[in-house]
């Protein structure tokens, strides 16, 4: 499949630039799609808004384990999608961090389509109480 691959603990890479038309599911019941006709601002835009819960990591990075792991012990499993680190410039149109806060701290974590940040971001929502809240409000968790 060009454009989509599987990758270690059930992430996806998908290549943000691909010229084709590809449809895979991750672990989850929801599946990512490519539109050919679509510019990678567009599919990122279009891929935040259909998931409740996503993750836009680096290749290799280990803070997206512990941001998995993370959400994965509260009862979310958020769609993962590991990013080469020419496609991280097209994210930053769509979150509060600028290009190299992003190359620096990926992964970068989208709630209910809204940008939370990085691992270090997650882990003070969470300590101050609102990240379970926050997750129930986007259907990412049923308490």
């Amino acid at each position: 499949m060009q454009g989509l691959r599987r990758c270690p603990d059930d992430a996806v890479h998908l290549d943000l630039s691909v010229t084709s038309m590809t449809n895979s599911s991750s672990s989850s019941s929801s599946s990512l799609s490519i539109d050919a006709d679509e510019s990678t601002e567009t599919r990122i835009q279009r891929l935040i808004s259909e998931h409740p819960v996503i993750i836009f990591s680096r290749s290799s990075c280990c803070m997206c384990h512990v941001m998995k792991k993370l959400l994965a012990t509260i009862g979310v499993h958020p769609t993962v999608i590991e990013l080469e680190d020419s496609e991280i410039a097209a994210l930053a149109a769509f979150s509060a961090l600028d290009n190299e806060t992003l190359r620096n701290r990926a992964p970068a974590v989208f709630i209910g389509g809204s940008c939370v940040g990085g691992l270090e971001s997650l882990v003070a929502l969470h300590l101050s109480g609102h990240l379970v809240p926050k997750l129930v409000e986007v259907g990412a968790l049923w308490v």
